[in-house]
């Protein structure tokens, strides 16, 4: 009984030594860089205002650092336009009656991180459009002017939450 245990365990350390020492598939790795979530998952409303910049590229950005935009796959992007769209839907539809409603300061400030967050989607999804067509060789026109839209939207809304540095912030989940 003994032996057979002995056995067992050298037997068991090997095979775990050899899948340690299989190489690892970087195409693989890049291919988890983006992780879809719930809005209530990433949503940056509930926080102080005037971080919002850093708080949005947490959420888009910083899962890409390291990674050449060109080899983003398909899901990953597809799961950065599905999250940037659940930010644009709570600033039309729950931001925007709430603050009707309540013409609250905090909330005002909550609907501008959201912006901020949303349009971070926005842009680093418009970035992999972009690396993509380059790396085609595709007319990059259309998607440098929809960047530099997008990018002028962000940094007016980042100013804006930089203002309201402090002030206190609300979301609307």
């Amino acid at each position: 009984m003994r032996f057979q245990s002995i056995i067992f365990s050298v037997l068991s350390l090997g095979f775990v030594g050899s899948s340690l020492a299989l190489p690892v598939d970087s195409a693989a790795l890049q291919k988890r860089a983006f992780t879809l979530k719930t809005y209530p998952e990433f949503q940056i409303s509930s926080t102080p205002a005037g971080n919002a910049q850093a708080e949005a590229a947490a959420v888009f950005v910083t899962p890409f650092n390291g990674v050449d935009l060109a080899t983003v796959s398909k899901q990953d992007r597809d799961n950065v336009e599905a999250m940037r769209r659940l930010a644009e839907q709570a600033e039309t539809e729950q931001f925007n009656p709430a603050i009707k409603a309540a013409s609250a300061k905090a909330l005002q400030n909550g609907k501008i991180k959201n912006k901020v967050l949303k349009l971070t989607g926005i842009v680093q999804v418009s970035k992999i459009d972009l690396a993509k067509a380059k790396a085609a060789g595709k007319d990059t026109s259309s998607i440098e002017a929809k960047l530099e839209e997008e990018q002028t939207k962000l940094t007016k809304n980042i100013a804006t939450d930089v203002a309201a540095a402090g002030q206190d912030s609300e979301g609307v989940v």
